[in-house]
């Protein structure tokens, strides 16, 4: 549930969020079947899908060395840190020789990598972090603490629901890499030409936050994975 104002850290307390933390406060109801969903649905989804996950392991340790997870530090609620749980699609060691985003065509991305990818599998296991309350379903992608760090005073606001496996950033942004993959300086582009653009849908979903949205943005995620593209509206954006 959400905290109170005073008890959030010193450099949330800013004019910049409080309007969104009002508009949440009026939805306590919604944040708490937000957060029943989430549980109740990632148990039920890792105990059906824990057999598909064990085979993916087993292809993932087959086709690189290197373990089965990636473990990178990330950044959810009021701040918090936490090491996200994804399946390893890159080298092992990746973020050590290179960007902590990825770009199209990135040599480090392994063969099964490249198709856990495309299906987005290889967030099965963030069902674990889903299950212990550092993420939900729906909600701002957990971004690296070099990215937070780099932060409008306003992109806080995120910061006042769990990160999420899917949002309506993630959708119009689902191919975020080829637009990243021109640049020079990757984690310069990332943060002065995407991270602006991810953070206008971000912000929306925060002000306009309620538990059938989150419902919705599920479905409509599974329909950009399969065959819809909402890519178009970044465009149309810029």
């Amino acid at each position: 549930m959400l905290k109170k104002w005073e008890k959030l850290p010193d450099y949330m307390r800013t004019p910049e969020v409080k309007p969104y933390y009002d508009a949440l406060k009026k939805k306590q109801m919604s944040l708490f079947c937000k957060r029943v969903f989430d549980f109740c649905t990632a148990f039920i989804m890792l105990i059906v899908l824990f057999p598909v996950m064990l085979l993916i392991a087993a292809l993932i340790k087959l086709d690189s060395k290197g373990p089965v997870f990636y473990r990178q530090e990330r950044v959810t609620t009021y701040g918090k840190h936490f090491r996200i749980h994804k399946f390893r699609t890159m080298v092992s060691n990746a973020d050590r020789i290179g960007s902590a985003v990825t770009v199209g065509r990135d040599s480090r991305i392994t063969k099964t990598g490249n198709c856990l990818r495309g299906l987005r599998l290889d967030e099965l296991p963030q069902l674990i972090d889903v299950l212990q309350g550092t993420m939900s379903f729906v909600g701002t992608r957990p971004e690296a603490v070099k990215y937070v760090e780099q932060y409008k005073p306003e992109y806080y606001a995120t910061l006042l629901l769990p990160a999420g496996i899917t949002s309506e950033a993630s959708i119009r942004y689902k191919d975020e890499a080829d637009l990243l993959d021109a640049a020079e300086d990757v984690d310069k582009a990332y943060i002065e030409q995407v991270l602006p653009g991810k953070m206008k849908w971000n912000l929306d979903s925060v002000m306009r936050f309620g538990f059938w949205r989150d419902i919705a943005t599920m479905f409509r995620t599974v329909a950009a994975v399969l065959w819809k593209d909402y890519s178009e509206d970044v465009v149309n954006e810029k």
